[in-house]
């Protein structure tokens, strides 16, 4: 099996298996397991006419770590079983402009599909299952958000193209600072924004819930929110417990893998507060496969890559 992952920029300058990392886990796995793993960026996507290739570096493991090879290869991206593509957030016009490249590969299963995570913004199409939201709107407009903020007394708001809570603003009623902060987070009404009810139960963390394929994960952390902020920022041990899925959340979540996998995205990651899902990553969800390893004690990225492995050889 050859695989591609196509991974962010400060992962490759600073390859080695850190066991923060999600696309390590799965890079040492698969290298365990005796596939071909390469490693790229998106600046080493191209086409040529309709082919598409990318410059990549051969990983391989040595003394239980991860390397990369210095010699960089140029290949078609159709050479491949299969790809990974997680480069991180944003999604500006470099990270949109990689998807394109991928419309014109077909024989590698693609996981997520690059097309998927074109189509699904994060934040906003988590509305597609907005009985399980927090009521919310998305909208550049002052005043709708003036209005927003009186009725619910305290909001969050959210850019739509970042990640790990960057961006992200508490506002309450009364504070003199709301339209400075309405106006920011717009650009003066030019830019649309998430706004959400703030829930409460962010002080007391928000869950994690992995899906892959059709199914959720049984396994589920909490990502606590550091001393200086509302919000989870801090990736640690300190500010990660376990944490357990309600019935009713699980057959609700397990709705919500299958229509997401039905479009192209088998893994995201869920962030849920008091049962309502705030948004869905499926650019490249960390899966906090080291703390889920820690604290119950599995191998995780065995689970993924089985499954991995699976689908690319259905694909083929």
């Amino acid at each position: 099996m050859r695989v591609l992952f196509v991974i962010d920029k400060i992962e490759l300058k600073y390859f080695e298996f850190n066991k923060l990392v999600t696309n390590f886990w799965l890079i040492k796995e698969l290298l365990d397991r005796k596939c071909e793993v390469f490693i790229t960026t998106v600046p080493l996507l191209s086409l040529k006419a309709d082919i598409a290739y990318t410059k990549c570096f051969e990983a391989y493991v040595k003394d239980e770590n991860i390397f990369y090879s210095q010699q960089k290869q140029e290949l078609q991206i159709n050479d491949f079983d299969l790809v990974m593509f997680r480069p991180d957030p944003p999604v500006d016009i470099d990270y949109i402009n990689a998807t394109y490249v991928f419309d014109f590969v077909e024989k590698p299963r693609v996981i997520n599909s690059p097309k998927a995570i074109r189509d699904f913004n994060e934040k906003l199409h988590s509305v597609y299952f907005k009985d399980l939201m927090s009521e919310n709107i998305v909208t550049a407009s002052l005043g709708e958000i003036e209005a927003f903020l009186a009725l619910h007394k305290q909001i969050v708001l959210k850019p739509l193209n970042r990640c790990f809570g960057s961006g992200v603003m508490f506002l309450y009623e009364g504070d003199p600072n709301t339209r400075t902060i309405i106006n920011t987070m717009t650009n003066n009404e030019t830019t649309l924004v998430m706004v959400q009810k703030f829930l409460p139960g962010v002080k007391y963390g928000d869950k994690r819930v992995l899906t892959l394929g059709d199914k959720v994960l049984k396994y589920c952390i909490k990502k606590l929110p550091t001393n200086d902020d509302f919000k989870f920022n801090t990736h640690n041990d300190n500010y990660i417990v376990k944490a357990e899925l309600s019935d009713e959340e699980f057959d609700n979540f397990s709705d919500v893998a299958k229509k997401l996998n039905s479009m192209g995205l088998p893994m995201a990651g869920l962030d849920v507060i008091d049962g309502k899902i705030l948004e869905i990553n499926v650019t490249s969800p960390c899966y906090f496969i080291n703390e889920i390893n820690r604290l119950y004690s599995v191998s995780l990225e065995k689970d993924i890559t089985d499954f991995l492995l699976t689908h690319a050889l259905l694909s083929l």
